[in-house]
C-alpha cells in the first residue's frame, strides 16, 4: 500500500496519556503520537533505531545520560538498544520512525 490516510487508523493508548497511530512499510514503522501534558514513557530500550520528531509542544527526552527538551524543529536520533524515556512537558504531537519494523505495534 502506497498511500495511507491517518484518519482511518485506530488510535491505541500505549502508555497512560500517549496515544499512537501506527503505519508500517516492509522495513520501517512510523508512529504518530499525541501525548497529554505530564504523560511519561518510562525508561526502556529496544533493538530498533529511532528518530523522534516533535511537531507541536515540548517533550523532555532522555537518551542514555543526556536529557533535552525537544520542540518543533528539533529531531533526536536514538541507536538501537540505548535506554531512553520521555515526558510531555506540554500537550505534544510527535512522529517517531523505527527501523526495522516494530512488530509489537502491528
Amino acid at each position: 500500500m502506497s498511500f495511507i490516510n491517518t484518519a482511518d487508523i485506530t488510535v491505541r493508548e500505549v502508555a497512560p496519556g500517549f496515544f499512537g497511530k501506527f503505519m508500517h512499510s516492509d522495513t520501517m514503522s512510523i508512529a504518530y503520537w499525541e501525548a497529554k501534558e505530564g504523560a511519561e514513557i518510562p525508561i526502556h530500550q529496544h533493538m530498533h533505531e529511532m528518530i523522534v520528531n516533535v511537531i507541536e509542544g515540548k517533550l523532555q527526552l532522555t537518551v542514555g545520560d543526556e536529557t533535552k527538551i525537544l520542540e518543533f524543529g528539533t529531531v533526536a536520533f536514538i541507536s538501537g538498544n540505548v535506554p531512553h524515556k520521555a515526558k510531555a512537558i506540554t500537550d505534544c504531537k510527535i512522529i517517531d520512525v523505527f527501523y526495522p519494523v516494530r512488530e509489537d505495534y502491528k
